[in-house]
């Protein structure tokens, strides 16, 4: 299995960061997932939680952008922030958000498209960073990538399961100065509640 792990950065609620996104092999060295994807009659994987109100996401990925609102995105960043949509991304159709007057921060979303297993996907390939975190409005949330790097460099990347077969990750790092004032996974909880809004308005 193959899924992006991005280190976003954001000034997100006055925390300002700076941005490296990695793409390629998610499991750690010596962890093999092949032949561990479940069938589609099967989703959820065994202990994964359910997605109970699946959401639609199939017309975001032609317009990623769409999953947060100018307001949201001056909330978030500030103003004179312009959205940048990238359809060939390598995890899947992005949006990412550039404040001017912060270099290198940012904000990325991403319609996943590495597999159709949503949140058992995440599951099964057995990342050395693993945490499944409370709910966003009922939807199911883990955090996940190749080290926990909240206390070192405070940045998480999240997972939200918007149907058993579908996710859309958000993630944040933190500057500096910054990181230890907020949990970095709380502030791309905070993002995915504006993002979850959104596409069930949309629906």
């Amino acid at each position: 299995m193959r899924r992006t792990v991005a280190l976003f950065c954001t000034p997100l609620l006055l925390l300002s960061a700076c941005t490296t996104t990695t793409a390629g092999t998610a499991s750690p060295s010596g962890v093999s997932t092949t032949g561990t994807a479940a069938p589609a009659a099967s989703l959820p994987g065994p202990g994964v939680p359910r997605v109970e109100n699946p959401i639609d996401i199939n017309r975001y990925k032609q317009a990623p952008c769409d999953s947060l609102n100018t307001s949201q995105i001056h909330e978030l960043l500030g103003e004179g922030v312009t959205p940048k949509t990238d359809l060939n991304a390598p995890g899947g159709p992005s949006c990412s958000l550039h404040p001017p007057q912060v270099t290198q921060a940012s904000v990325l979303v991403i319609f996943n498209n590495v597999d159709d297993r949503g949140l058992t996907g995440v599951y099964q390939a057995q990342y050395r960073f693993f945490l499944p975190l409370e709910p966003v409005d009922d939807y199911p949330v883990v955090a996940y990538g190749l080290a926990d790097d909240r206390a070192s460099r405070g940045s998480c990347q999240i997972a939200i399961g918007t149907s058993d077969k579908q996710t859309v990750d958000i993630g944040v790092t933190q500057s500096e100065e910054n990181v230890g004032k907020k949990d970095p996974c709380e502030a791309a909880r905070d993002v995915a509640s504006y993002v979850l809004g959104n596409l069930r308005g949309g629906n």
